[in-house]
């Protein structure tokens, strides 16, 4: 019951994400067909502008200009992340060996909590440094990226033209656009001249396209439409006046986004990394069930050999390579977030 529930509620959530996304894409085909005042009228703003007041409305209305897919793991899942992994895996499986071994089935004057208190200290410190070092890299890098502000001309009815911040732009607003601009929603260009915007980031195409004040295409694909410019998109060369249509979430970017919000391939470092943690472990699974039987067949005394297999397999185990490696990386990070003080 409760797994239908949450794929209910999944598919509701899908629903409503692909319902909205429709209706966005109406209105940039609705925005790229109209003329100037049919445009204006339907975005429920003014050639000078929104007021403040409209402004917020419309914020209310479509949501704020900020990407809010592929935001950082939440703090449980990188708690999972620091603890769980191949090393850890096998010392946890190592340690529950041992309490059957050295502890439940051991006599009582041969009880010993050693090894679990070892292995599992280990485990914790190994754990909780790279959760901290993480921490700390993800702090840094977001603190970078704080210190880019992008702003973008707006027009409004009480202040004329301003800079804003891009994440303040709100549908209707009237953006002025110029060679160097980020274009900073999804616009209808309402005006035009010499204007060549790159949209590489959306469609991969290398040479930039000339964009105007009307469209002459009759394609279905949006990126094709000549007087519709997007969110991400650069402004190569001339100039433009628009209006934003979309925003955040609801723009072509955001959607894109939306798309690739799966984990990343791995780097050329972390597939080495994995390879010399496989190889280490496909090592350590090929020796020590061979020092076992040896010493069980030669000696004859099974829980002496197995006590001695796991000792192999702990030495064997490189337990804070994964620390290691993340601690390093990690500090990496942290020290160059402070260079960029200067």
């Amino acid at each position: 019951m409760k797994k239908i529930i949450l794929n209910r509620k999944r598919n509701g959530r899908l629903l409503a994400d692909h319902s909205r996304y429709n209706e966005t894409k109406q209105r940039l085909f609705q925005a790229a067909d109209g003329n100037t005042k049919q445009v204006l009228n339907a975005l429920g703003t003014f050639e000078d502008g929104l007021t403040e007041e409209m402004a917020e409305e419309s914020r209310e209305t479509y949501g704020n200009n900020v990407i809010t897919h592929g935001k950082k793991d939440s703090l449980w899942k990188r708690i999972w992340a620091a603890f769980v992994n191949p090393f850890t895996s096998i010392l946890f499986l190592l340690t529950v060996v041992s309490v059957f071994t050295d502890i439940i089935y051991a006599e009582p004057q041969n009880k010993s909590y050693t090894t679990v208190i070892i292995i599992t200290t280990m485990v914790m410190i190994s754990g909780i440094l790279r959760f901290v070092q993480e921490t700390r890299s993800g702090n840094a890098a977001a603190k970078l990226s704080q210190m880019i502000h992008t702003t973008t001309c707006v027009e409004r009815k009480e202040a004329g033209r301003q800079e804003i911040p891009l994440e303040d732009v709100v549908v209707g607003d009237i953006l002025h656009l110029s060679a160097g601009d980020m274009v900073p929603a999804d616009v209808r260009i309402l005006s035009s001249k010499d204007l060549f915007v790159s949209q590489s980031a959306l469609t991969g195409e290398s040479e930039p396209v000339e964009k105007l004040a009307v469209n002459h295409t009759d394609t279905k694909v949006l990126t094709e439409i000549t007087d519709l410019a997007f969110m991400g998109t650069n402004v190569i060369s001339g100039s433009a006046k628009a209006v934003a249509v979309a925003v955040g979430n609801d723009t072509v970017l955001g959607t894109v986004a939306k798309e690739l919000t799966v984990k990343p391939p791995m780097t050329g470092f972390e597939r080495g990394v994995n390879s010399v943690s496989w190889v280490l472990i496909r090592f350590m699974l090929i020796m020590v069930p061979i020092v076992l039987f040896i010493n069980g067949f030669t000696k004859g005394d099974w829980l002496d050999a197995t006590l001695f297999a796991i000792s192999i397999a702990v030495g064997l185990t490189p337990e804070m390579l994964p620390m290691i490696v993340t601690t390093s990386l990690a500090r990496g990070a942290v020290a160059m977030s402070r260079k960029s003080d200067y």
